[in-house]
């Protein structure tokens, strides 16, 4: 944390010896220790909290760049979807409005006896022509 050299820490050391004394120098220096321990434990707290925040920050950052990438990919597939189905429906409905069209009128003009092959053929358009009849 500081930069001290040995020389320093010695004239450090001389000097509390003479200005507190031998008997409370050991009481000091525990009680300094101490103090330093908890100065220290206290900075790393600080430090590991920091770095918790830090990487929260960043998971919050990562769920929002995933929720907007789902989003647009939702988005993009309702689109493709959409632009599928309007064009299934540009096809089926020319094959729907051919299909709804009423056979009576052609198949009054087939020979009775040619009915019974149409009815092989389309047996729901005879049947329905045949109880009309």
């Amino acid at each position: 944390m500081f930069d001290v050299s040995l020389s320093e820490m010695m004239v450090i050391a001389v000097v509390a010896l003479v200005v507190i004394g031998p008997e409370r120098l050991p009481k000091v220096a525990r009680t300094a220790g101490l103090l330093l321990g908890r100065l220290q434990r206290y900075v790393g707290d600080v430090k590991a909290d920091i770095n918790r925040e830090i990487q929260l920050d960043e998971l919050k950052q990562l769920q929002k760049q995933m929720t907007d990438q789902v989003t647009n990919l939702e988005a993009s597939v309702t689109h493709e979807m959409r632009e599928v189905e309007s064009s299934v429906n540009k096809v089926i409905e020319p094959l729907a409005t051919e299909a709804a069209a009423p056979l009576a009128p052609a198949l009054e003009a087939i020979p009775a006896d040619a009915q019974a092959v149409a009815h092989v053929v389309a047996p729901e358009t005879v049947s329905t022509e045949t109880q009309k009849s």
